[in-house]
């Protein structure tokens, strides 16, 4: 799986955030975490993931304080996580990520994004099975050996663990995140993740190379990148340009 993904992520098709809504969806997912599981970091593991992946995107402090100060308040509105899974242009898979606080609002919303573009929005389960759970770490260091013996030392469950010579990426089940990322800085107290996140990686790709097919794929993304509620996209498309 590891080879696989690397070889996948220079070519698989990307979405891309405006920064306002870049800002908007850490704020969202920041203002969640903070208000189920406490507004304090260190008790608060999820919460401290997503700071550090919002610092690295370079979402400003103030976006941050903002929606920290939200969750603490008591006040804002209720979201609830949404999933969505269909077939995308050229038949990729696709798994749509949402935190909404009108769930019909944000189905409705999800759905007109595949039907406009001729795709087919399924029922839970129609594609999941075809993705694996992942957490995902990218980060230099030279030594793979070193690496995996400070992971088992710890009780990881490591999937995959490869090297290109400079760095070393690292698969492990996404259950297994949070003891994955505190072994490593632990063991390796000037680390600094290139990576570090929960993502579905499919276990199979499918090329799209046709013209016409692969302008409906951008059109399907980037309408579902302009949903507020749609936090990420995942999809097993090897867009060929």
């Amino acid at each position: 799986m590891g080879r696989a993904y690397q070889n996948r992520k220079e070519s698989m098709a990307k979405t891309s955030d405006a920064n306002a809504r870049v800002y908007s969806k850490y704020s969202r997912k920041i203002y969640v975490s903070a208000k189920s599981g406490g507004t304090d970091p260190d008790a608060n593991l999820e919460l401290r993931s997503l700071l550090d992946e919002a610092k690295r995107s370079q979402v400003p402090a103030h976006v941050i304080k903002k929606a920290i100060d939200k969750a603490e308040g008591g006040t804002g509105e209720d979201f609830s996580v949404a999933r969505y899974e269909g077939y995308g242009p050229g038949n990729c898979m696709v798994i749509v990520d949402c935190l909404s606080d009108n769930p019909n609002r944000t189905f409705g919303d999800v759905r007109l994004c595949f039907t406009k573009t001729d795709c087919t929005i399924g029922t839970q389960g129609t594609v999941m099975h075809m993705f694996d759970h992942c957490a995902i770490f990218v980060f230099q260091n030279e030594d793979e050996d070193a690496v995996l013996e400070v992971l088992l030392e710890a009780d990881v469950d490591v999937t995959d663990i490869e090297s290109d010579g400079s760095s070393i990426t690292v698969f492990a089940p996404h259950t297994e995140f949070h003891k994955a990322k505190h072994a490593l800085q632990d063991a390796f107290e000037d680390i600094n993740f290139e990576v570090s996140e929960i993502q579905f990686v499919p276990q199979t790709t499918v090329d799209i190379n046709d013209e016409e097919v692969i302008a409906r794929f951008d059109k399907f993304i980037d309408m579902l990148d302009e949903l507020e509620d749609v936090q990420n996209v995942f999809h097993n498309a090897l867009i060929q340009r």
